[in-house]
């Protein structure tokens, strides 16, 4: 009996030992998983003072925490209510219900032209120009669709993208005419026999602006899902070589050829389907194009810059990050909007916040590109320093809310940091970030970057965890 209350006494100061140890920064990295990997943490107080670090001076890759610092920068420049507007332009005449003459769309560099912030409503800017159309009495357009996309240069990618991403939703080309973010939706239906080859559908409504090659093959309803996406380069033929398991649906956005014309093809179509009769040419011309802009024919303006910033966030999207930094280079130069300049305006309004920009390497906006570096410290310092903007309002309700929405809608349930942390994670392969802002419990307002470089895993989940764990013991502690 006495052995055993040894034992107990001796199993007690273990686990006591052993839960003095979680209360520690480094014991929690001591303790995580992926043991190569690389960790960097900052946390500051309310003054903005580091009360918490691991390795906060070293470069880490950021991932999409790069767009903490573009959308910083995007609002700092154009403001919360800065609204994009897309004209049509008439050269022209009308003769009856007839518009005699071409109409140029010029682009605006919106990002928006999409469902996104219209509720799913893909055609709804194509419906607000159609209406305005039909209100001037034009029911039939003899003449040339032409896209005006003279704001940007030529350059579709920034710096660094990888060609395999190419191909999809998070790798599409910037143009500043675009449609349905410059993708199609995919949907597959693997409800034939085993070795049938699935139904595919596809928006805009089936269009034949892509082909597909139909390679994909139904497998045994116990079998994985294995996912195979090609748009060769240059063009719009597109391979699909999934093998689905019976009775499986698959949808993916995928990326298309050529931005602008994708559009004007895509409105041609929209115009014949709903009254309008256009059976002319779709014009791309170069960035000597000069017409006369005297006559507008119809217009949009988006939703206003703090919901688009909101979108950019929440949901990290590198097209509408890409696009946003070049319209800030096109705003800023006599030239048009190019990614290199882009970014170094980026850097200037770091620096003007009065943030060292030695340390910040960016290929890209949004973070995808390889080169990219920043430090835990330097971002976390962003993070307070925003708390003073003029448009922090407007920043802070861009992050994405623990368990609620955009990339963490489904992290920290059950939790005390649930509907608490809001921030913004990141997520390339080797490398996992988060940073924001949370309250303790104590009620003290804290400031947190986390990052997790080249560890060596397809699973994001354990540097998750440990990166949860970290956030309940700041939670915890202070």
């Amino acid at each position: 009996m006495r052995l055993s209350f040894r034992l107990l006494f001796v199993f007690i100061l273990l686990m006591a030992a052993e839960s003095i140890a979680a209360q520690d920064l480094s014991s929690i990295i001591q303790r995580a998983p992926n043991q190569e990997a690389f960790w960097s943490v900052t946390v500051r107080g309310e003054n903005g003072q580091i009360i918490e670090s691991l390795n906060p001076d070293k470069s880490i890759v950021p991932a999409s925490n790069q767009k903490l610092v573009t959308s910083a920068a995007i609002l700092d420049y154009f403001g919360a209510d800065y609204r994009f507007e897309t004209k049509i332009f008439g050269n022209g005449r009308m003769e009856g219900d007839t518009w005699l003459g071409d109409l140029i769309v010029k682009g605006s560099g919106d990002p928006s032209i999409s469902g996104d912030l219209y509720d799913d409503d893909r055609y709804y800017v194509f419906d607000h120009f159609l209406e305005q159309l039909k209100e001037k009495g034009i029911q039939s357009i003899q003449g040339n669709l032409i896209a005006d996309v003279s704001l940007f240069d030529d350059q579709l990618y920034p710096k660094g993208w990888d060609w395999y991403d190419m191909s999809f939703y998070y790798g599409v080309q910037i143009s500043p005419l675009s449609f349905n973010n410059n993708a199609v939706d995919l949907e597959v239906f693997a409800d034939g026999a085993i070795g049938d080859t699935p139904a595919i559908s596809w928006f805009p409504d089936s269009t034949d602006y892509v082909r597909f090659i139909n390679e994909q093959v139904i497998s045994h309803p116990s079998t994985e899902y294995d996912e195979y996406y090609r748009r060769e380069m240059g063009g719009n033929t597109i391979v699909l070589g999934s093998s689905l398991p019976q009775g499986y649906y698959e949808d993916e956005s995928l990326s298309i050829d050529n931005p602008p014309k994708y559009f004007l093809d895509s409105f041609k179509k929209y115009l014949n389907r709903n009254g309008v009769e256009f059976k002319g040419p779709v014009i791309v011309p170069g960035q000597a194009f000069q017409y006369d802009k005297s006559t507008v024919l119809a217009s949009h303006r988006s939703k206003p810059m703090s919901e688009l910033v909101k979108w950019l966030n929440k949901e990290s999207d590198n097209f509408y990050t890409e696009m946003l930094v070049k319209k800030l280079s096109a705003e800023t130069s006599d030239e048009p909007g190019n990614f290199e300049d882009g970014i170094e305006q980026v850097k200037i309004f770091l620096t003007n916040l009065g943030i060292d920009t030695a340390y910040v390497q960016m290929n890209d906006a949004s973070g995808m590109a390889s080169g990219n570096f920043n430090q835990t410290q330097i971002l976390s310092d962003l993070l307070y320093k925003m708390q003073g903007h003029p448009e922090f309002d407007a920043y802070f309700a861009s992050m994405s809310v623990a368990g609620i929405d955009g990339t963490l809608a489904h992290r920290m349930k059950g939790t005390p940091l649930y509907n608490n942390f809001k921030g913004k994670s990141g997520f390339v392969t080797g490398v996992r970030t988060l940073s924001g802002y949370m309250k303790a419990s104590s009620g003290r307002n804290l400031i947190v970057s986390l990052a997790t470089n080249n560890y060596i895993s397809e699973k994001v989940r354990p540097i998750d965890a440990v990166h949860e764990e970290i956030l309940m013991y700041l939670y915890e502690n202070y």
